[in-house]
């Protein structure tokens, strides 16, 4: 390996430590028993960088919660594929729902502060309206894979189900209710509705859509 590629993978590598270190630190302002900032001052000040050395590292404070946002999917091993290879709606919902849940359920604080604090933070609350609108589009997606225009009211209900504050509700905190039975309650739902809304008659697209 030459001198100036293997200074390029060590400067790498520092700035993917970096990286970790600011979303470590951002986690764990909101995680923390005192009200929550996620300013790009307060994450570089609980971090020991300087505020450049956040902007260096993801570009602007939306850069910085969606570095947060993609952190938390991936530290919940979040995967869709078991979704979209199920072999009938009822299934798929399952495992979608089994998706989010497993999602909400990785972090539960630093999401509800998250969601609570969009309320008055613009960009914040710009960016879970996009990742509320991936969800709705992966969902979208699944449906088709059974029914060619999966019902409006269907998708809208299902979605509202497998958000956050439902899995929020009916986990309870005076007496919470295991991950498992939320989820079964959740999909359970989901797969009545889509039921409810396709045609006896339609017939589902071909395995190969």
């Amino acid at each position: 390996m030459s001198p100036r590629k293997y200074e390029s993978g060590k400067r790498r590598a520092a700035a993917e430590e970096t990286r970790r270190r600011i979303l470590a630190a951002a986690r764990t302002l909101l995680a923390g028993g005192s009200v929550p900032q996620v300013s790009v001052d307060a994450v570089a000040k609980a971090a020991d960088v300087s505020r450049q050395t956040v902007y260096n590292a993801f570009g602007s404070k939306s850069g910085l919660l969606e570095g947060l946002f993609d952190s938390l999917a991936a530290n919940a091993g979040m995967d869709m594929r078991e979704a979209f290879t199920a072999p009938d709606a009822a299934a798929a919902l399952a495992e979608f729902t089994n998706a989010f849940c497993h999602f909400w359920d990785s972090d539960p604080v630093v999401i509800r502060r998250l969601r609570g604090m969009a309320v008055l933070d613009r960009d914040l609350d710009r960016l879970l309206r996009e990742r509320d609108r991936m969800r709705r589009t992966a969902l979208t997606e699944l449906l088709r894979r059974f029914t060619d225009t999966p019902a409006p009211e269907a998708i809208d209900t299902i979605w509202q189900l497998t958000g956050f504050e439902t899995y929020d509700a009916l986990t309870g905190r005076d007496a919470p209710r295991p991950l498992a039975e939320v989820t079964a309650m959740i999909a359970t739902a989901a797969a009545a509705i889509y039921k409810d809304t396709v045609p006896e008659e339609a017939v589902p697209p071909s395995s190969g859509k």
